[in-house]
């Protein structure tokens, strides 16, 4: 597990640029944490790490959003939506053992679902202005490597 302590949105965005470098087809990243933690905002980092220039907007009311023009497709769900079920019916496994990586926000709902290696990331507001804290916890020897680089 790393800690991490940013004090701006570029910071958080700046992690997922450089989380974005060691992804591979396939990688699966869950993230975790209250509304406005800053989830979206590492997303948006990510995507133009791998070279997406499309802008990226939370998936929180069409559940999945697809970008590609990068090195790898990227795959953006919020699956709060599905707290009730539902997620075994969308086919999330097409994703996680596709041609892109997969992000995926309030992964509980959609536990029984995501693949046994992933990068979990924990968004947490700190109480000061725009800083966050966030716990990164891989899943799996791909994971573990990865973050050994950063």
């Amino acid at each position: 597990m790393k800690q991490f302590i940013f004090d701006t949105p570029e910071q958080t965005k700046e992690l997922g640029q450089r989380i974005a470098q060691g992804l591979t087809a396939g990688d699966v990243l869950v993230l975790n944490g209250d509304l406005g933690a800053g989830k979206t905002t590492f997303t948006k980092g990510l995507a133009t790490g791998l070279g997406i220039t499309d802008v990226i907007k939370s998936p929180t009311f069409t559940i999945i959003r697809e970008y590609q023009g990068g090195r790898l497709p990227l795959y953006h769900m919020d699956v709060y939506r599905l707290e009730n079920g539902g997620a075994a019916d969308l086919g999330l496994d097409e994703y996680f053992e596709g041609d892109g990586v997969s992000v995926v926000e309030w992964a509980q709902f959609a536990e029984d679902e995501l693949p046994d290696d992933y990068l979990a990331l924990t968004f947490k507001r700190t109480g000061q202005d725009n800083q966050r804290q966030i716990e990164v916890v891989p899943k799996g020897g791909h994971f573990v490597a990865l973050m050994e680089e950063l």
